[in-house]
């Protein structure tokens, strides 16, 4: 199984400004698909006393886990990075596959993969990356739109929480000063000024606490105390869909939206909090919160808990966690609740099923922010980002709009309240009793998997080239090279795809959405610029690059190919070596080009 691996801070900064120049892209997304605001709209928004240039950004997920991840969210409009949830158990194994995007979208990934250090240093690494794009003049945004919250995620339970590891990371996140200047060092004299600059070393004051399933109230609300008061964080507490009830979460579920296959453990409501319970300590952590002088907000929602009834994930994974569409539904409900309980008095972040379509309808309640993870594990990827924009722009057109305030005052007619909290109340109410209607968006008769396979292998070289797996893949690990044909390796399309097997961790997400049948994580050339993690990898195949050669693994049997090699006869020395010229020539900038040559450069 694949582990991921941090790319080196420099070779980052090096890849990212390079391969603009050279590609207009930036970790493979075309700057056709940056998102970068409208001259004619303002599209901030206010999270915790801070302004941001817009009130989307990733749920804590795949999307937030790599420095290169967060860079991707930030360009297509990410403006509030919840970044991937931390936890004291840092050396988890996560089952592979993990994500199952085909239909609604499930999974079984619910933590981070790196150590706590390790995470710590990417977040770092992305907020200098960012500022680094933001000094370069290169990426080029509307007034107002470089605002960006980075927020924590820490979870599960109060002792892990209370541990030191996670304490330090917390203060690492308040005070990342000297890893700031470690990481400054590193930067290559090619950046020039860049190296200088101002970079923050509060990277973030904001945290929302995934409280997972089966966390007791009691639990739940000892955590976000001692967050506020221990570490003068504004707190979200995110939530679970059981607080619907067992009863009326299937009617919804089962009767209106017709998901009749998926199955609630009754061990999932039996464990979680009841409503009462939660609505009581929401309003204990409130006046705590007022008396320490940080916020208190509140999430919908947490991933639904399923028995596990597919074919993807490992026999052994009994249960399996729930997102897309169904999960919007039942999160919507969960928001009208607490606003027909608490009216405003709690800010709410969202995050389920949230696509193009209905970005908008959320921004028009008033929720900040609109975090989003499934759609983008989709076909385009991080791509998909800009249609929100397209979408919400054209929508606070239509009611004559130019900022959010406007538009949720106007979003559903004139003749309602003016005051924007009073709309975003009205807002709530038309919207979900809007999503219960017949042949509802978010029915299971409209969710058909895809892509419809063809029935064809993958083969190592020479696939459909449709390059879905690029931008599906939440670490940029897969990427298409030009790779000329010969007559001892002859070739059919123009370009190949490999996988940089060091970003890869086998979440299965490209397999999922490739036409061909095997997983390009799997069949295509896995590239490796470390020799220990190539070994390490056996007896898997793999290939390792190196500066002056490469090695291939193939069925156990390792080929090497160098400068000095006589080529003779064998074919899988002429394809290596034809390989290690395709990925590490002059003027080609891709993963593996980039180490090499800042590795020969040092």
């Amino acid at each position: 199984m694949s582990e991921l691996a941090p790319y080196p801070f420099a070779m980052l900064a090096q890849r990212m400004l390079r391969e603009l120049d050279a590609q207009q892209a930036i970790f493979d997304l075309p700057a056709r698909k940056f998102v970068r605001g409208s001259p004619r709209h303002d599209l901030s928004a206010r999270l915790h006393g801070h302004r941001v240039g817009t009130p989307f950004g990733p749920a804590a997920g795949p999307h937030t886990q790599l420095a290169q991840n967060i860079v991707l969210c930030w360009l297509v409009g990410g403006r509030v990075i919840e970044l991937k949830t931390v936890q004291v158990r840092d050396r988890l194994k996560i089952p592979r596959p993990c994500i199952d995007v085909q239909g609604v979208g499930y999974n079984v990934e619910w933590s981070q993969e790196l150590t706590l250090a390790q995470s710590l240093e990417e977040y770092v690494k992305a907020a200098m990356l960012i500022r680094i794009l933001q000094a370069s003049g290169k990426v080029e945004m509307a007034p107002g739109m470089g605002e960006t919250v980075f927020d924590m995620s820490v979870g599960y339970d109060l002792a892990g929480i209370r541990s030191e590891p996670v304490a330090a990371f917390l203060r690492g996140m308040a005070d990342a000063g000297a890893i700031v200047e470690r990481l400054r060092r590193q930067l290559p004299a090619e950046l020039g000024p860049l190296r200088d600059l101002d970079f923050a070393t509060r990277i973030s004051d904001t945290l929302t606490l995934s409280t997972f399933h089966g966390c007791p109230p009691q639990e739940i609300e000892a955590m976000a105390a001692h967050l506020m008061q221990a570490h003068g964080l504004n707190c979200v507490v995110k939530l679970n869909p059981t607080l619907l009830g067992a009863t009326r979460l299937r009617r919804l579920l089962h009767e209106e939206l017709g998901y009749a296959e998926l199955h609630v453990p009754d061990s999932a409501f039996e464990a979680d909090a009841r409503w009462d319970q939660a609505a009581a300590f929401l309003a204990r952590l409130e006046a705590r919160a007022r008396d320490l002088g940080v916020g208190l907000g509140v999430k919908f929602s947490n991933t639904l808990i399923v028995e596990n009834h597919r074919r993807v994930f490992a026999p052994g994974e009994r249960v399996m966690y729930l997102s897309g569409p169904p999960l919007h539904v039942l999160a919507m409900h969960l928001v009208r609740q607490l606003r027909e309980q608490f009216g405003q008095r709690f800010p709410v972040s969202f995050s389920a099923g949230i696509d193009r379509a209905n970005f908008a309808d959320a921004v028009a309640l008033g929720l900040v922010p609109v975090t989003v993870c499934t759609d983008l594990l989709k076909v385009g990827g991080y791509g998909r980002g800009a249609g929100y924009f397209d979408e919400l722009v054209q929508r606070m057109d239509a009611v004559g709009a130019t900022t959010l305030d406007e538009f949720i005052v106007r979003a559903h007619g004139t003749d309602g309240p003016q005051d924007v909290g009073a709309a975003a109340l009205r807002n709530t109410t038309i919207y979900v009793d809007g999503l219960g209607r017949a042949g509802s968006r978010y029915a299971a008769v409209h969710q058909r998997e895809q892509p419809f396979k063809i029935g064809r292998q993958l083969q190592l070289f020479d696939c459909m080239a449709c390059d879905k797996c690029i931008p599906v893949c939440p670490n940029d690990a897969n990427f298409a090279f030009a790779m000329p044909s010969s007559p001892r390796l002859p070739l059919t399309e123009a370009h190949q795809i490999a996988n940089f097997a060091d970003a890869c961790n086998d979440c299965g997400n490209c397999d999922a959405l490739c036409p061909e049948d095997g997983g390009p994580f799997r069949m295509k050339p896995r590239l490796f610029v470390d020799r220990g993690r190539w070994l390490a990898d056996a007896p898997r195949d793999a290939i390792l690059v190196e500066a002056d050669a490469i090695s291939g693994r193939f069925d156990g049997d390792v080929v090497r190919v160098g400068a000095w090699t006589v080529l003779g006869d064998d074919a899988r020395k002429h394809m290596l070596c034809s390989l290690h010229a395709a990925l590490c020539a002059p003027g080609v900038v891709n993963p593996v080009s980039v180490f090499l040559g800042a590795r020969s450069a040092s």
